[in-house]
């Protein structure tokens, strides 16, 4: 991969890890669930009127839509809102990957020695870090942050079923699902007056506004934008490892702007997470009793399955 499209892959990590710090300002103002229907009407308005809908089957686009877009932000955000540090937030929610995973060997996909691995290490270093948060209120965003990277999983399996030519398409038809559920689910729990209430006070909340603009112009369709272009011109086993830098990032900018400080055991643990996750994230090889394969088409199916469940990100 030429050096310049590396440095694409860098800027697309540093924009979903400060996604983080964006998601953690608008839920300053606006309440979780509330929040999670307004960043995808914003991007769902614009693309039923100029992108085509994704030639899949709907229910795939459905399962696609409830999974990445209802459960994993619903929890995420309910997450972050009870307390869980954004820092963490953007480790803890790599629990995707080894979920992803074991998802996949439902619907039959090869659980590799290398993947079996790397699910047992990202387990492990999840046990670590969550073993900080036992005790008091801590477990409890913990455990919504886990199920949110459950929700994304099975995000993906909807995604990998779909198998959709246009992969950009897929994920931004996705943001047309979440919007009235996750509208009905804030009226239902937060109540009307809590929303109108975030609404008339936010005239002067700009901080909180500038977060939910970077969370879907520059941490969803400039990022997903980038890193589809990427995936449609190298292999995804070249690509996806960039994805680890997230938590890197996140982490990061959360301790230098919020001053969110993980302690020694935790920061092992997401050493040990990240290592798991890129275990995962191997492309297996090309199974070497189909001598007659086209390494260059199934390298092309690969990246189309996995191009959609890559982007969006956060």
């Amino acid at each position: 991969m030429p050096i310049r499209h590396r440095l694409l892959a860098g800027l697309v990590a540093v924009l979903w890890g400060l996604n983080f710090l964006a998601i953690h300002a608008s839920l300053e103002q606006f309440p979780p669930y509330f929040l999670v229907a307004l960043r995808w009407t914003l991007i769902a308005v614009p693309t039923v009127l100029l992108v085509p809908r994704p030639q899949v089957p709907v229910r795939w686009l459905i399962g696609y839509g409830l999974g990445f877009g209802v459960l994993q932000f619903a929890f995420l955000y309910s997450a972050m809102d009870a307390g869980m540090p954004t820092g963490l937030a953007s480790l803890v929610l790599q629990s995707s990957a080894p979920f992803t995973v074991l998802l996949g060997v439902l619907v039959g996909e090869r659980l590799t020695p290398a993947r079996a691995l790397g699910v047992i290490i990202a387990v492990t270093g999840l046990v670590i870090v969550g073993s900080q948060r036992v005790g008091g209120a801590a477990w409890w965003p913990f455990v919504l942050t886990l199920c949110g990277g459950l929700g994304w999983a099975f995000g993906n399996l909807s995604s990998k079923l779909a198998a959709p030519p246009k992969p950009l398409h897929l994920t931004l038809w996705m943001t047309v699902v979440p919007p009235l559920p996750m509208l009905g689910l804030s009226l239902l729990v937060e109540g009307p007056h809590r929303i109108a209430d975030s609404i008339a006070t936010s005239g002067s909340a700009w901080v909180a506004w500038g977060g939910l603009l970077y969370t879907c112009v520059l941490g969803s369709v400039a990022g997903s934008g980038i890193w589809t272009w990427l995936m449609s011109r190298h292999p995804a086993s070249t690509v996806a490892p960039y994805s680890m830098l997230v938590p890197v990032v996140g982490l990061s900018a959360a301790w230098a702007v919020l001053g969110e400080r993980p302690g020694p055991i935790e920061l092992l643990g997401c050493v040990v997470v990240v290592s798991g996750v890129l275990l995962t994230s191997r492309t297996p090889a090309r199974p070497v009793d189909n001598p007659a394969a086209d390494p260059r088409q199934e390298e092309t199916a690969h990246r189309k399955r996995t191009t959609a469940s890559a982007v969006l990100h956060q």
